[in-house]
C-alpha cells in the first residue's frame, strides 16, 4: 500500500507580511523612481524653463550659437509621425489578428503569427538603415514623384506633398514605426480575440451572423480594454523610437512646410544627434526640457486612454 505523501506545511503569518511588504516595496520604489526621474529632469531643464517657459513650445528656433531654442519642429515632428504610424498600423494589426483568429487555416495559424512576431526582433537600427537606403528611393520615386505631378498647383493637396523627392521626412519616418509597432499591435489583439468565449461567437454564427458581425459586435466588445491597451502600447513605441526615426526623418531643425514630405525632425532624433556634443548651458538645458516635454507627452496619452476606458465601461449595458 502506498503511504500517503505527508502534507505540506501551510506557509505562516510572517511569510504572508514579508511578502505583503515586498509587494507594496516593489510598487513604492517603481512610483519613487518615476518621481525621481521627473525631478531630475525639471531640475536639470529648469535654466530653460526659466528663460523661455510655456514660448518653449511654440517657437521653432532652435539656433545653438545663438542660444535661441523652441521645441515646436520637434514636438510636431514626434506627433505627426506617431499619428501617421497609428493610422496605418491599427487597421493592418486589426485585420492581421483578424485574419488569425477567425479566417485563417489551422496550419497557417503559427508559423504567420510567428513571422509577424519576429518583425518585433529586429533591432530598430536595421530599420532605420532599411528605411533610409532602400524604402527612402522607393517612396521617392513611385509615391512622392507621381503625387507631386499630380497635385502640383491644386490648393491644399499641393503643399502636402511638396518638397524635394528624396524620400526622407514625416511621411517616411512615419511609415517605418507603422512597420515596427505592427507587430505589437497585433499581437496583443490577436491574443486579446482569443479569449472571447467561444461560445458566444458559435452563438452568433448559430443565430446567421457574419464573420465581420461576430467581430463588430461580440469580439470587440469584449475585448476592447486589451484592444486599446495593444494601440496604447504601440503608441508608446512609436513616440519613444529613437534610431529608426534617426535615419529617415531628415534632422531639419526648420518648419518650412506642413508637407508630407518635408524633412523635419522629433523630440528623440534631436536627444540622440545633439546632447552628446551639447555645452553646459542652455542647450543641454534645452534638451532637457524636450526630455521633459517627451515625458508630458506620454503621460497625457497614457491619461487619455484611462479616461476613454472609463467611459467606454460608463456606456457598458446602456443599450438593452
Amino acid at each position: 500500500m502506498t503511504p500517503t505523501p505527508a502534507p505540506r506545511a501551510r506557509s505562516g503569518p510572517l511569510a504572508d507580511r514579508l511578502f505583503g511588504l515586498a509587494a507594496k516595496g516593489a510598487a513604492i520604489f517603481t512610483l519613487g523612481l518615476l518621481l525621481a526621474i521627473l525631478t531630475s529632469l525639471t531640475i536639470s531643464a529648469w535654466p530653460a524653463i526659466a528663460k523661455y517657459g510655456l514660448g518653449f513650445l511654440t517657437s521653432t528656433a532652435w539656433d545653438p550659437v545663438q542660444e535661441e531654442f523652441g521645441g515646436l519642429v520637434m514636438i510636431y515632428g514626434t506627433l505627426a509621425t506617431s499619428i501617421i504610424a497609428l493610422l496605418i498600423a491599427v487597421p493592418v494589426s486589426f485585420g492581421i489578428a483578424l485574419f488569425l483568429t477567425e479566417l485563417s487555416p489551422s496550419w497557417l495559424k503559427r508559423p504567420l503569427g510567428t513571422a509577424i512576431e519576429l518583425l518585433a526582433a529586429i533591432p530598430s537600427i536595421v530599420y532605420g538603415m532599411w528605411g533610409l537606403l532602400v524604402f527612402g528611393p522607393v517612396l521617392a520615386e513611385y509615391v512622392q514623384t507621381p503625387l507631386q505631378a499630380a497635385f502640383t498647383g491644386v490648393p491644399y493637396l499641393g503643399a502636402f506633398v511638396s518638397g524635394p523627392p528624396v524620400g526622407i521626412g514625416i511621411l517616411s519616418a512615419g511609415i517605418i514605426l507603422a512597420i515596427m509597432i505592427i507587430p505589437f499591435i497585433s499581437a496583443v489583439m490577436r491574443d486579446v480575440f482569443e479569449v472571447t468565449p467561444p461560445m458566444l461567437k458559435e452563438s452568433a454564427y448559430g443565430l446567421g451572423a457574419t464573420t465581420w458581425e461576430v467581430v463588430y459586435k461580440i469580439v470587440l466588445p469584449f475585448t476592447k480594454t486589451g484592444v486599446i491597451g495593444g494601440i496604447m502600447l504601440g503608441l508608446g513605441r512609436a513616440i519613444g523610437e529613437t534610431m529608426a526615426v534617426t535615419f529617415v526623418i531628415g534632422n531639419f531643425n526648420q518648419l518650412d512646410s506642413l508637407s508630407l514630405f518635408q524633412a523635419a525632425n522629433s523630440i528623440t532624433s534631436a536627444l540622440a544627434n545633439e546632447f552628446a556634443e551639447a555645452g553646459e548651458g542652455l542647450h543641454q538645458a534645452a534638451l532637457m526640457y524636450l526630455g521633459l516635454v517627451l515625458f508630458f507627452i506620454t503621460f497625457v496619452i497614457l491619461s487619455l486612454s484611462k479616461l476613454l476606458l472609463a467611459q467606454l465601461r460608463k456606456g457598458e449595458g446602456a443599450k438593452s
